[in-house]
């Protein structure tokens, strides 16, 4: 073990840990890839278990463990993690439902360890000067535009369409982790149109209206390819227009310079994880998955053509 770093635990080694993940906990200070869990795959240089038991089991020098599980399983996952005493650090969204991210609250609370729900498109380079840039201004408009290829980004992961897998809300929640962070006020969804394709459970498209005390808030969310992909959030104020855009990693002023930087989230969240350990402190923000819920409380489904590889 490498002097001054944490042994931590990967669990769920597909697509996002391969290109996430792995690559933040390799390329920092803080921690040491001590082991991974996955029925069929691993990481060179990590011991893999099939089950979480197991590698707890064999490793207790493991305080820490992190899911990059879909959410479906992750519950499951993060209730054994926590009643075996290691903090745990959860892959967005935090949980499949509202009231499991709230029963991991409260166990980690009573077993005295850090629970930490990332949201990794909070720690794009620009949301912070995106932020700043509001503070003094009255917000009149703000269009969150979230489109990609579904093909592309997920290819052939057929737990996106299955119930609880979200469907275009598992990348869409990022652009609302984001919009939520901005937002000055309070902010609640008021009507949602969402695409499902036919031989789908879980919709391709989305378009949102949120209520907020000053400001139009809409979302559109599209998964099809069939547009230019944008990961866009447009702002308009009483004093001038922006574009946080990329996703949170450019941020264009109107009238002013813009502001870009390179791609450090994962490992601004393995960072902040860190020290959510040292300070004994747990972070576990709802709000983005709130509206996630909501939009499938009160959204008008609409069939759409079917979706097939």
């Amino acid at each position: 073990m490498t002097e001054g770093r944490r042994p931590i635990l990967l669990a769920g080694i597909g697509k996002i840990a391969r290109d996430q993940h792995v690559p933040a906990i390799l390329g920092g200070d803080d921690w040491e890839l001590a082991a991974t869990v996955s029925r069929n795959a691993g990481i060179d240089g990590a011991p893999g278990y099939a089950t979480l038991a197991e590698a707890l089991g064999a490793h207790p020098e493991i305080e820490t463990v992190s899911l990059a599980l879909p959410p479906g399983p992750r519950f499951a996952y993060a209730a054994e993690a926590i009643a075996a005493g290691r903090h745990v650090m959860l892959e967005k969204p935090p949980g499949a439902t509202l009231a499991e991210c709230r029963r991991l609250r409260s166990l980690a609370h009573s077993h005295g360890v850090t629970l930490f729900g990332s949201w990794h498109s909070r720690a794009a380079h620009a949301v912070d000067a995106a932020t700043q840039w509001l503070k003094g201004r009255d917000l009149r408009r703000a269009d969150l535009i979230w489109k990609e290829d579904v093909r592309h980004w997920h290819p052939g992961q057929e737990w996106i369409w299955e119930p609880g897998g979200l469907g275009v809300f598992d990348p869409g929640s990022n652009g609302l982790s984001i919009l939520t962070a901005l937002m000055p006020g309070a902010l609640h969804l008021r009507s949602a149109v969402l695409d499902v394709p036919a031989n789908r459970d879980t919709p391709i498209a989305a378009q949102l209206v949120f209520d907020h005390e000053s400001a139009e808030v809409t979302g559109r969310l599209d998964w099809r390819g069939t547009e230019p992909q944008a990961w866009d959030i447009l702002l308009e104020t009483d004093s001038g227009a922006a574009r946080l855009g990329d996703g949170g990693a450019i941020f264009e002023p109107g009238g002013g310079a813009r502001i870009e930087g390179e791609d450090r989230e994962y490992p601004a969240l393995y960072e902040t994880m860190a020290q959510l350990v040292r300070e004994g402190r747990s972070v576990l923000d709802l709000e983005p998955l709130i509206h996630v819920a909501d939009a499938f409380m009160i959204g008008r489904r609409r069939l759409t053509d079917p979706f097939d590889w």
